[in-house]
This record gives C-alpha cells, structure tokens and sequence, in this order.
C-alpha cells in the first residue's frame, strides 16, 4: 500500500460517514412527527457498511482497503404509538403513531460519525505532512 493509498481510504471514510451524518439529520428532523397509522409512521433510517473488498467480490488487493455503503435501510423498531382521540390524525381508534426516532441514540450516533469524519481529515492532514517531508528529505 503506497502513502497516496491513504487518502482514498480516508476519502472513502469520509463519505460514509456523511452519509451516515445525513440519514441521522434525516432522523433528527423526522423525531417528532405523527401519522395516522402505523405504515405512514416515519421509521429511523440506518446505513449499512461494508468493507470495499466486500463489495468488489472478496478479493483483498491493495486497491480493496476501505469501507462503502451497501444500502440504507428502515430501522426495524417498533413506532411509537399514543392514545389521542381529540389529534387530528388520530384514526378511528384514537391513536396516533409517532417515529421511532430516539433522540438521544441519534445525537450519540452523529457525535461518532463526525469524530469518525474529523480523524479521516486528520489521517489526510498527517498523509499529507509525511509526503512533503519526504520530499524536502530530497532536496
């Protein structure tokens, strides 16, 4: 693996992980809203990783180092639902079925991803020290 390897690793690094900042602004937007049945209900969204030897078919080369996005996906927890007869979206039961947004587990997972993001940048700025100390060595 050469030293420009690195940045296309970090690069890869970080793009997943505004890809994973953005479903989780998508999430934090959509913690509150309300529908009137369970499958209109907003479900949190999460992205699925995958190593990049994963997604070229296995094969460990020094061009398969980093991680991709497989797909986005609904997260499987159950919505929210609450006895409001008087909401309007309230259906002919009462209930009101709210995301299955948690807040507290989003804010966690945006503080990772932009650490996550922020140690990519810092891989690139070390990357990049390296190479023009390597070259001054040269001189």
């Amino acid at each position: 693996m050469s030293l420009g390897s690195v940045f296309d690793i970090a690069a890869m690094g970080m793009s997943v992980q505004t890809i994973r900042l953005n479903t989780t602004a998508s999430n934090m937007a959509n913690a509150e809203t309300s529908a009137s049945s369970e499958a209109e209900a907003y479900k949190a969204l999460r992205p699925v990783f995958v190593s990049s030897s994963e997604k070229s078919g296995g094969t460990h080369s020094s061009e398969n180092f980093g991680v991709m996005v497989r797909e986005i996906v609904e997260s499987q927890a159950p919505v929210n639902k609450a006895y409001e007869p008087n909401n309007p979206q309230a259906n002919e039961e009462g209930y009101v079925f709210y995301s299955n947004v948690n807040t507290v587990e989003e804010m966690a997972d945006m503080i990772s991803a932009s650490r996550s993001f922020q140690m990519n940048v810092e891989m690139m700025n070390t990357t990049k020290s390296m190479m023009q100390r390597l070259l001054s060595m040269g001189q």
